[in-house]
C-alpha cells in the first residue's frame, strides 16, 4: 500500500512540473485577465516562433503604427476587408496586417506585408488564444522577446 502512496506523489508531482513548464512554454496568464479602461495588457509575443509576424509588427511599429490594440472583435471582417482592399493576393503567401483586423485601430491604412502562411496563422492563432479571455475594448500592448 505505501508503494501505491509513494507513486501517486511522484505522478502527482510530475503532472504538476509539466503544468507549470507547458504554461510557461505557451504564454498562459499566471493571473485571470481583469482590466478596467486605463490599464494596458502587455503581451510578450514570441518572435522565436513566428519571426515573420513579429518582424512585420516590428517594423509596422516602428513605421509609426500603434504598438496597442483594443480589441475589437466585432468589427474584424470589416476592418480585415478594408485593409486589404486593393492589396492582390500572392500564391504562397498570406497578407498580414498590422494592426490586425481584431484591432480597433486595423481597417484603412494597415500595414500589409506578404508572410509566409504558417507564421501568419500560426501567430494569428497564438495571439486569438492568449486574448481569448479579454473584453472588447481592452488595450493590448504588443512586446517582444
Amino acid at each position: 500500500m505505501k508503494k501505491h502512496k509513494w507513486l501517486s506523489t511522484i505522478v502527482l508531482i510530475a503532472l504538476l512540473v509539466l503544468a507549470a513548464y507547458w504554461f510557461e512554454e505557451n504564454g498562459v496568464p499566471a493571473e485571470p485577465p481583469v482590466t478596467d479602461d486605463t490599464e494596458v495588457v502587455q503581451l510578450i509575443f514570441p518572435a522565436d516562433r513566428y519571426p515573420e509576424t513579429a518582424d512585420h509588427i516590428q517594423e509596422a511599429i516602428n513605421n509609426g503604427e500603434s504598438p496597442v490594440c483594443t480589441i475589437d472583435r466585432d468589427n474584424a471582417e470589416e476592418n480585415r476587408k478594408e485593409s486589404l482592399k486593393g492589396v492582390p493576393t500572392k500564391k504562397g503567401f498570406d497578407r498580414d496586417e498590422w494592426p490586425m483586423a481584431m484591432c480597433a485601430e486595423g481597417g484603412t491604412g494597415a500595414d500589409i506585408e506578404y508572410i509566409t502562411p504558417s507564421d501568419n496563422r500560426g501567430a494569428g492563432s497564438w495571439v486569438g488564444n492568449q486574448l481569448e479571455d479579454y473584453a472588447n475594448g481592452t488595450k493590448v500592448e504588443f512586446m517582444f522577446k
